[in-house]
């Protein structure tokens, strides 16, 4: 068996027991290369990153030709023999001969010619560039995201609905909250109080009763001493609740004078000293009248006037 030398192409026969190639050659005397002493190199971290080349589109190339050349001058083990190497002794085995190179695959130089060769798939890829240059590259949107225009779409308007729906139940809420805790003060306000009494209504709390003396008419008034009770008058009046709710009894504040118009001497009648007995003495309902009847002591015999005030 025989190696072609890499160097001068001589053929150098290998050692029929163990068959190894001797170290030198013996015609130039450098070393023998073979390809079963060259080590294939590892892959590197590189290659394995990215994928084999498509064989289709390698062999397709304009390049081709030039591979195939350059992979046949890379093998020398294959060529021909020179013409100083000895016979071919009979029965010895022949070395592989290189493949033929077909002459018209073989791509030209001429970058005139070239082009007229490349494939369609590289000219299509050229021509969607050059249209995607042509295009203008949208500018990305800076600023806050509510200064942008959004497409809106169902499931966001609905959502949209509902997140104000519960925004506008929390304030309600909140609200009903502060009216409740402030009740006693804007309860004695005309413009508030019905809110007021609406949402204790709902909310199941108490609403101060209304208070309006102004609101209170005299109808009539009397003040008379009694024949079989000397040193005793009795005070007797008639009013009436103009107010537009129902307000709690009035304190009658009774007050005797003289004939120049100085007090003698004044009391404070509460409701449960001049209402009847079982009589309801929580409110007077609006347009309702009640009458006032109550003995008091004379605190002088010059008592010619009096008044009545409700407080």
């Amino acid at each position: 068996m025989f190696t072609a030398c890499p160097h001068c192409q001589f053929l150098v026969a290998r050692d029929p027991r163990s068959g190894a190639t001797p170290a030198d050659c013996p015609r130039c005397g450098k070393a023998l290369v073979t390809k079963d002493d060259v080590a294939t190199p590892a892959p590197s971290f590189v290659t394995l990153l990215h994928a084999a080349p498509d064989p289709v589109s390698t062999a397709s190339g304009p390049d081709a030709s030039d591979a195939a050349m350059g992979e046949q001058e890379a093998s020398p083990a294959t060529s021909a023999p020179s013409m100083d190497a000895p016979a071919q002794m009979i029965g010895e085995e022949t070395p592989p001969l290189p493949p033929a190179i077909d002459e018209d695959a073989i791509t030209p130089r001429d970058p005139a010619s070239a082009g007229s060769h490349a494939p369609a798939t590289a000219t299509a890829t050229a021509t969607a560039t050059a249209s995607t240059l042509d295009v203008p590259v949208a500018r990305k949107a800076t600023g806050p995201r509510f200064l942008h225009r959004t497409r809106t779409t169902p499931v966001h308007a609905k959502r949209a609905r509902l997140q104000w729906a519960i925004v506008a139940a929390l304030s309600a809420l909140l609200c009903m909250q502060v009216i409740v805790a402030d009740r006693a003060r804007l309860a004695m306000q005309a413009g508030w109080r019905p809110i007021v009494v609406a949402l204790c209504g709902i909310a199941r709390c108490d609403v101060p009763i209304w208070r309006e003396p102004a609101a209170f008419t005299m109808l009539s008034r009397d003040v008379r001493p009694l024949l079989d009770t000397p040193g005793t008058l009795l005070a007797q009046a008639t009013f009436r609740n103009e107010a537009r709710w129902a307000q709690g009894w009035p304190i009658i504040l009774l007050t005797l004078k003289d004939a120049d118009g100085r007090t003698l001497g004044a009391r404070a009648l509460r409701p449960e000293e001049y209402l009847a007995e079982g009589e309801a003495v929580t409110a007077i309902g609006p347009g309702q009248s009640a009458q006032v009847a109550v003995r008091i002591r004379e605190p002088s015999a010059s008592v010619v006037a009096f008044s009545f005030d409700f407080r």
